[in-house]
């Protein structure tokens, strides 16, 4: 993937305001404050293994729930990831990841195609991590995989640990955005000529 600038996204609702800066070959310089800090834990380590650079500020109705945040988070970072790659199907289009964090073990498969689709399978023994509530976490990637127009299957193959099973879907998420993004060469990763 060719070197590109920073993509800006700023997206405001009666719920949220959310403002996302995103490159995706970058040196991981990540900022992140949604006001739950168990997600910007999250967001921080998806960037952190997926090589980017990203700025991400929300101020959202957390006296509600966490709902809206973390939905309209994924939409907006959704967003810019979309745009950061538009036209570069220059890539290697799928990329997977095997992510151990002590007792978890998840695996994340990506496809650039163009289709958003979306797989999760996960199960949580407790309602939050801190104050994120575990039943957002599917709805995040699922959200994600929708406005970053990707197909995206995620699985948790086991773990008691709800941060351990967490942590290692959004690093597996980063892992394998960084290898389906790598460059290609001998033209677009398709028969049909195009993603």
């Amino acid at each position: 993937m060719t070197t590109r600038e920073k993509v800006k996204i700023v997206r405001t609702t009666k719920e949220t305001d959310i403002a996302v800066q995103l490159r995706l070959d970058g040196e991981r310089k990540i900022q992140v404050d949604t006001g739950i800090g168990f997600f910007d834990h999250m967001l921080t380590s998806l960037a952190f293994w997926a090589g980017w650079d990203m700025t991400l500020t929300c101020k959202g109705d957390l006296e509600v729930d966490t709902h809206h945040t973390v939905e309209d988070v994924a939409l907006a970072l959704g967003q810019a990831f979309a745009q950061a790659r538009k036209d570069a199907d220059d890539v290697e289009r799928f990329g997977s990841a095997w992510v151990p964090l002590d007792e978890a073990l998840s695996q994340v498969v990506v496809d650039l195609s163009g289709r958003p689709y979306w797989v999760f399978d996960a199960q949580f023994s407790v309602e939050r991590v801190g104050a994120f509530e575990t039943a957002m976490t599917g709805h995040f990637f699922r959200s994600f995989a929708t406005e970053a127009r990707l197909t995206l299957h995620v699985r948790n193959i086991y773990g008691e640990n709800a941060h351990h099973i967490i942590e290692s879907l959004f690093k597996g998420l980063g892992l394998a955005l960084r290898q389906a993004l790598r460059p290609r060469t001998g033209g677009v990763a398709s028969t049909k000529g195009v993603l």
